[in-house]
């Protein structure tokens, strides 16, 4: 069974939502697979991001359907089943108390209790996530002591403790140096296609798309692509960015990698 002919996990049809009187998504149509991994490219206020938080639930589509799994969006409650990494800014946890192995045991909290993060944070399900992530070496330090690098890992593990069967990564590597960036990568790489999970990134990162995902969905609003990073032409690139843009295509470690240089 291809990737493609395998069940969808979210699947966008004729999606429309616009912020007030201003047109956010349009008309999009998508669907991603199981054993995918897939990245939203664009331009700044280009949708990514609705487009995500639409299948997440947070926002209601204005026109069009959205299924998790094969169920309305409106109506899914199994939410082990999806894992969520926001964005990392910088300094956000100067002052946060808790430490790597509790913020991780957070995210297999069920329910609303002030106590809830503080709670049996050496259980099993959190040391292999943050196994996975390669954080266990840094599981009683404070969040705050650490590099954006290596919050982004324990958000990560916190995201995968409940064994989801999808990821959504909002900006997994902003403000993460090259060496952190590529560790991220080996982690999601493995997540991917060695337990199959499937992964949603949102970037702004062309070349590390290019490099990594199975499969672009590229929007400004509407649906400019979707298909193969292979598939991508620099006509589709500057259309969607628009300014004219050169790619320079090599093999090397990865199946493809792509170093675009945009000319302003």
């Amino acid at each position: 069974m291809t990737r493609e002919s395998s069940p969808s996990v979210v699947e966008w049809e004729h999606v429309s939502f616009a912020y007030g009187s201003v047109p956010a998504v349009e008309d999009v149509s998508l669907c991603i697979h199981h054993g995918e991994l897939a990245a939203i490219l664009g331009p700044n206020g280009g949708g990514k991001s609705t487009l995500i938080k639409l299948a997440l639930g947070l926002l209601q589509p204005d026109s069009g359907n959205i299924r998790l799994f094969g169920r309305d969006v409106a109506d899914f409650d199994d939410w082990r089943r999806v894992g969520y990494m926001p964005q990392v800014v910088a300094g956000v946890w100067r002052d946060f108390p808790a430490t790597v192995s509790e913020v991780v045991a957070h995210g297999a909290h069920s329910g609303v209790s002030p106590f809830g993060l503080f709670r049996r944070s050496e259980r099993a399900d959190v040391m292999e996530a943050l196994d996975v992530a390669g954080m266990t070496a840094f599981r009683s330090r404070r969040l705050s002591e650490l590099s954006v690098g290596q919050q982004q890992r324990v958000l990560l593990a916190r995201a995968l403790v409940r064994q989801p069967e999808l990821l959504v990564l909002d900006e997994p590597a902003a403000g993460v140096d090259v060496s952190g960036e590529e560790q991220l990568y080996a982690v999601l790489r493995d997540i991917n296609r060695d337990r199959g999970i499937a992964v949603i990134i949102v970037s702004h990162d062309i070349g590390a798309m290019l490099r990594e995902a199975s499969t672009l969905a590229c929007m400004d609003r509407k649906l400019v692509l979707h298909g193969h990073p292979h598939e991508l032409t620099l006509d589709e690139l500057s259309t969607l960015y628009g300014v004219p843009v050169d790619v320079l295509v090599h093999d090397a470690l990865h199946e493809f990698e792509g170093v675009l240089h945009q000319h302003r």
